[in-house]
């Protein structure tokens, strides 16, 4: 799906993963299901791309609905894949904390499900190597994101600011389709170890000014990152 000549996204409402597109190649930003890895090519092909021209993939945070195809891309094609440090060990299949009780509704559950058992979301493939990154850093990749520490959803979230495409990626430090009740518009994200944190966190991005907020669940959002925080920050109340 094109949302701008510079900006692509993989997926749908319910799980989404995005490419930045430049002249010197693609960066990859989250990696979906595994089963992503057919909308990957067919998103590449269709702007007269290939997985060579991924030069990098970038997660979020290191939930299996982020980690996806991420091991596949580096084992096969060498692409290397950038995390938050301290979500490492949680990309490798590594313990995450229990989350207090969600609350849910019947239809979106079972369509949450339906869909992650359809792109192979019960047979993820952990990472086995990653590159840490750290708040404050730029990195050597297409569109140069810039990488915000965004803890709260895990202790190792990050968003990612690229400003050539006027967006940040956001993963799980917000959502605009909660997966588990299928309400719409900015809120703050379900299976969050430290929800108060995480909200505090989306001060962090107010910097960038950026119009696209672009989240690992629900709709791109154009209404720009103020909009976007100030909802999440009423809806968490």
């Amino acid at each position: 799906m094109k949302l701008t000549s510079s900006l692509h996204r993989i997926g749908n409402d319910i799980v989404a993963a995005y490419l930045v597109v430049t002249p010197a190649g693609v960066t990859v930003i989250d990696a979906g299901l595994a089963g992503h890895w057919h909308d990957l090519n067919v998103e590449l092909t269709s702007i007269g791309l290939t997985i060579a021209d991924v030069k990098g993939i970038i997660l979020t945070h290191g939930d299996s609905d982020h980690v996806g195809f991420a091991e596949r891309l580096r084992r096969e094609h060498g692409v290397p894949v950038y995390i938050g440090a301290a979500d490492a060990a949680r990309a490798k299949g590594g313990p995450k904390p229990a989350n207090a009780k969600q609350p849910m509704k019947l239809g979106p559950l079972l369509a949450f499900g339906a869909y992650t058992v359809r792109k192979g979301g019960l047979r993820t493939t952990w990472l086995t190597d990653v590159v840490e990154v750290r708040g404050g850093e730029t990195l050597d990749l297409p569109g140069e994101p810039q990488i915000i520490a965004l803890p709260g959803h895990s202790e190792g979230s990050i968003a990612l600011y690229v400003p050539m495409a006027d967006a940040v990626f956001v993963g799980d430090g917000l959502t605009t389709r909660h997966v588990m009740t299928g309400t719409t518009g900015p809120q703050p994200a379900p299976f969050t170890d430290d929800p108060d944190q995480a909200i505090v966190s989306l001060q962090s991005i107010l910097a960038t000014d950026a119009t696209w907020v672009l989240p690992g669940h629900g709709a791109p959002w154009k209404g720009g990152v103020r909009a976007a925080v100030d909802a999440v920050a009423r809806r968490g109340d």
